[in-house]
């Protein structure tokens, strides 16, 4: 029996890599496979919530009409970006099975695939090694003052003085590194820290420590002394009604004076109104921002301003590990739906 497959990938997420990946899971299996690409990151993606008929959604690229041709009669999608709105699904009654190549499926209406009896699978932690990777990249950046020293010499300027005992930074072996948030990429970077001899406190009240951090001296802890006692405050919580601008004038008050603050996760995790004064007044000594509430970054941003931010283009979950990866996820939970085997990932 021919299995009908409709990929659409990115330019990240190539769909030749998806397409690669499912004819070596799914060998045992008759299968119509068609590829398209969407231009993103080249373009941008839509954010919000802006566009008729797609409530709801976001992180998201490609029309409605766009989507409907691309998918056309087949069963099963396997994509990236793609949206699936209600109205998408009602044009595509042959679909059946979604896989979802990211940690959740926010460009698609969960409650209307559901009504409609559509599975939908994604795959949580495909780029927590990356993520965890940049986030120690991140700190040694702040807290070692490369981009000071990198745009001093881009403008001419020997910064010497950085080897000024009040101006050098700080090793990590003397610091204090507290985590927000200890999901997958949380414990990745807890992992990597340990190499540093750092001290090193954990806050997430919904997960416990794993033994071996519990015996290699991590501390769990509340928000409040992670704030109190860190050097560095590294955040790694999913977006949620709890956690939405959970850096702000309060929390950041609360945080010692020259504290460096990193966000490798979520934009909407922070106030950037309460960030950049925090920033200014010299309450943070540092902050290395990757993502931010409204992306792409406009070019009068005032971060860009500041001497003592480092920003990059939300690309900390960028490697090419990441896509082989996630395509093997997505390969193996196609794999399973033919097989009539239960998802392992289902949303």
């Amino acid at each position: 029996m021919l299995r009908k497959i409709s990929v659409i990938g990115d330019r990240f997420m190539l769909s030749s890599m998806f397409e690669e990946a499912l004819r070596e899971r799914c060998r045992l299996f008759d299968l119509d496979i068609r590829t398209h690409d969407m231009p993103w990151p080249d373009e941008p993606m839509e954010h919000g919530y802006a566009v008729k008929g797609m409530d709801g959604l976001k992180e998201y690229m490609g029309s409605a009409d766009e989507v409907v041709a691309l998918t056309g009669d087949a069963e099963i999608l396997v994509t990236q970006l793609a949206p699936l709105s209600a109205s998408i699904m009602d044009r595509l009654p042959n679909l059946k099975f979604v896989a979802v190549s990211r940690g959740g499926p926010v460009n698609i209406d969960m409650a209307a695939a559901r009504e409609r009896g559509i599975t939908v699978v994604n795959t949580p932690g495909r780029n927590a090694s990356a993520v965890a990777e940049f986030t120690i990249g991140a700190i040694l950046n702040e807290t070692r003052k490369i981009t000071q020293g990198h745009d001093a010499l881009r403008r001419g300027e020997w910064r010497g003085d950085l080897y000024r005992a009040d101006l050098t930074g700080q090793e990590l072996s003397e610091m204090t590194v507290g985590l927000i948030g200890y999901g997958e990429v949380g414990r990745r970077v807890v992992k990597f820290l340990k190499v540093f001899g750092c001290r090193i406190l954990v806050s997430d009240p919904y997960v416990q420590l794993t033994a071996d951090d519990l015996n290699d001296g991590v501390i769990q802890c509340s928000l409040d002394r992670v704030l109190a006692e860190s050097d560095v405050v590294s955040l790694h919580p999913r977006v949620t009604a709890e956690t939405a601008k959970m850096i702000n004038k309060d929390t950041l008050a609360q945080m010692k004076d020259g504290a460096y603050l990193i966000n490798t996760a979520r934009g909407p995790l922070m106030n950037y109104d309460d960030v950049y004064e925090a920033l200014v007044s010299g309450k943070l000594k540092g902050a290395m921002l990757e993502t931010f509430d409204v992306e792409p970054v406009p070019p009068d941003n005032r971060f860009l301003k500041l001497p003592n931010v480092t920003l990059t283009p939300h690309i900390a979950g960028a490697s090419v590990k990441t896509v082989s990866y996630a395509a093997g996820l997505t390969a193996e939970e196609v794999r399973r739906y033919l097989a009539g085997e239960p998802a392992l990932n289902r949303c």
